[in-house]
């Protein structure tokens, strides 16, 4: 049972950096899709970026594409995604989200993935 741990959160000006932190546990000798996920209040949750585990192959949404990078460190089994040049509209909870893939694809819907944090919370001020 794989379990994901987020942090890093927090308030911040538009323009400012944050990197969130997605701490794995439970993993087993396969291939996973990490993503991070957003969800602001009144809208759908939408997907930010993902990461196939065995190739470090990323997938990023047009809204966040040059501003935001998903990465992995493997040794301490964390998942983490630096995001710059933050404006008010990346305000949203943010989620960690992993599923097994025997594939390197790694989409941006939710459905696909079954692991799931409890998220934290990103607010950007004007």
């Amino acid at each position: 049972q794989v379990q994901l741990v987020e942090s890093g959160g927090g308030s911040v000006q538009a323009g400012g950096s944050l990197r969130l932190s997605c701490a794995a546990s439970g993993y087993t000798y396969s291939q996973y899709c990490m993503a991070w996920f957003r969800q602001a209040p009144g809208k759908e949750r939408e997907g930010v970026a993902t990461l196939y585990t065995g190739g470090r192959i990323t997938y990023y949404a047009s809204s966040v594409k040059g501003r935001f990078t998903i990465s992995q460190d493997n040794g301490k089994f964390t998942l983490y995604l630096q995001m710059s040049s933050l404006k008010p509209e990346d305000t949203a909870m943010y989620y960690c989200a992993a599923v097994r893939t025997v594939g390197t694809y790694c989409g941006l819907v939710d459905g696909a993935y079954n692991y799931w944090g409890q998220g934290t919370q990103v607010t950007v001020s004007s």
